[in-house]
C-alpha cells in the first residue's frame, strides 16, 4: 500500500510541474512586440516592448527557478530525503515535539540557503534591469533574518503547540487545533500591520492636507469610520506602488504606498482607497477569513483520520509513523483539493474585485479609478494580456482590461 501512495505522490507533482508550465505557455505564445490595439492609450510601442521584456525574463527565470525545485523535491521522495532528516532530527532529539521543529528547521533553511542566489538574481539583476529594485543588501541580509527568526517563532511556535494538542487528544486534536488557528489568525487579521510590518517597515500616518481630507469625507460619505490611515516606505525596496486594507474592527487601518503618492493624483488616490473600503462594506473581508478558517477545519479533520497511518510515513522512507513526517506526506495528497479550491477561491475573489470596483464607481467615480488603474499597470509592467486559461486558475484580480471595460458600465 505504501508503494502505491508513493507513486500517488511522485504523479501528483509531475503533474502539477507539467500543467503549470502549460499555462505558463500559453501566456508566452500571446507575447509580441506590437502593440496590441486594445492597450493602445494605456501603453506606448516602447513602454510596451519594455513590459514585454520585463514579462519574458520573468518567464524564463521562473522555468528555470520552477524546474529547479521540482527537481529537488522530487529527489526529497525519491531518494527518501525526508527520512534522512528524520533520522538526523531523532538521533539529536527523543522528543517529537522537538524532532519535529528540527525536522522543519533543517529543510525550511536548507530550502531558503539553496534558493538564496535565485532570490539575489531576481532583486538585483532582473528588477534592477528594469528599474524596480530598490533594495540594499544590507536590507536583502537582514529581511532574510528576520523572515528565519518569525518563522522559527511563529510558524515553530504553532507547530508545537498543535504538536502538544495532538499528544494530549489524539483523534480528537483537529477540533482544538482548529481552535488555535482559528484564534491566531483573527489575531493575526487585526494586529499583523501593528506587529509584523513595522519589523520590515517603517508606516508613518498619513500628514493632514488635501488627500487626508478627501479620504476622510469620502469615509464618512459611505459610513466607513476610518481613523488609520498610513503611508508605508515601499520605496526602501521597490518602485512599484500598491495600496491596501488591512485590520478587523478598531484596528481596520488603509496603508498608501509612498510610491503611489507620488505616481498618482489626489482623486485617483482616493478611488483606489475606496475600492479598497468597498471590500470591507461588501465583506468581503469577513467572507474571506470565515472560508479561510472553514478549509483549515476541513484539512485539519482529514489529517487526524490519516495521521497514525503507517502508509503515509512507509511511503516516505520511515518506519514508525509521525506527526511530522505523516504531515508532509498528508499535504502533497491533499494537493489536488487544494488545487481545485484554489480556482474557485480565485473566481470569487475575482468576482469581489468587481464589485469593488462597482462599489467605488459609484460612491465616488468611475473615471479616476480607471486611470489609477492604468498608471498601476505602467508601473509595475503589469501582463495586460495574459492567456484566459491562465487567468483562469492563477488570478485572483480580473485582467486590467477586463476591469476597465466594467468600469465603463458606470461612466455617464
Amino acid at each position: 500500500m505504501h508503494e502505491v501512495i508513493f507513486w500517488i505522490i511522485i504523479t501528483i507533482l509531475v503533474l502539477d510541474f507539467l500543467f503549470e508550465n502549460y499555462l505558463e505557455y500559453l501566456n508566452t505564445k500571446r507575447m509580441g512586440t506590437k502593440l496590441p490595439d486594445e492597450l493602445k492609450g494605456i501603453y506606448d510601442e516602447k513602454k510596451y516592448a519594455k513590459q514585454q521584456a520585463y514579462q519574458k525574463e520573468n518567464h524564463r527565470f521562473g522555468m528555470i527557478t520552477g524546474t529547479f525545485s521540482f527537481l529537488v523535491i522530487l529527489a526529497m521522495f525519491a531518494f527518501y530525503g525526508f527520512a534522512f532528516v528524520d533520522s538526523i532530527a531523532w538521533n539529536i532529539a527523543s522528543h517529537a515535539i522537538l524532532a519535529a521543529l528540527l525536522f522543519f528547521g533543517i529543510i525550511m533553511f536548507a530550502s531558503d540557503i539553496i534558493n538564496i542566489p535565485f532570490s539575489i538574481y531576481d532583486t538585483f539583476v532582473i528588477e534592477e534591469k528594469y528599474g524596480f529594485n530598490k533594495t540594499t543588501p544590507k536590507t536583502f541580509v537582514f529581511d532574510q533574518i528576520k523572515g528565519w527568526v518569525l518563522g522559527a517563532i511563529i510558524g515553530g511556535g504553532m507547530l508545537a503547540l498543535i504538536i502538544f494538542i495532538y499528544q494530549k487528544t489524539q483523534n480528537m486534536f483537529w477540533i482544538y487545533a482548529w481552535a488555535v488557528v482559528a484564534v491566531f489568525s483573527i489575531f493575526m487579521a487585526m494586529f499583523y500591520s501593528n506587529l509584523i510590518v513595522p519589523l520590515f517597515n517603517k508606516q508613518t500616518p498619513l500628514e493632514e492636507g488635501e488627500l487626508r481630507t478627501a479620504i476622510q469625507q469620502f469615509s464618512e460619505k459611505v459610513g466607513f469610520k476610518l481613523d488609520n490611515i498610513f503611508v508605508i516606505n515601499g520605496s526602501k525596496r521597490s518602485t512599484k506602488a500598491n495600496a491596501y486594507f488591512t485590520g478587523l474592527g478598531a484596528k481596520k487601518r488603509i496603508v498608501l504606498y509612498d510610491t503611489l503618492l507620488e505616481e498618482m493624483e489626489t482623486d485617483e488616490i482616493v478611488a483606489v482607497l475606496a475600492h479598497e473600503i468597498g471590500h470591507y462594506k461588501k465583506k468581503h473581508v469577513i467572507q474571506g477569513l470565515f472560508i479561510s478558517l472553514l478549509q483549515t477545519g476541513i484539512v485539519l479533520f482529514i489529517f487526524s483520520l490519516l495521521i497514525d497511518s503507517p502508509h503515509l510515513s512507509k511511503a516516505l522512507g520511515v518506519e514508525e509513523p509521525n506527526f511530522h513526517i505523516g504531515l508532509v506526506a498528508f499535504g502533497i495528497l491533499y494537493s489536488p483539493v487544494s488545487f481545485v479550491l484554489g480556482f474557485f477561491m480565485n473566481q470569487l475573489s475575482r468576482k469581489n474585485e468587481y464589485q469593488a470596483d462597482a462599489f467605488a464607481a459609484q460612491n465616488f467615480k468611475p473615471e479616476p479609478l480607471a486611470s489609477a488603474l492604468k498608471k498601476l499597470s505602467q508601473k509595475n509592467l503589469s501582463n495586460l494580456t495574459p492567456h484566459p486559461r491562465y487567468v483562469f486558475f492563477n488570478y485572483s484580480h480580473p485582467p486590467l482590461l477586463e476591469r476597465l471595460k466594467h468600469l465603463k458600465k458606470f461612466e455617464n
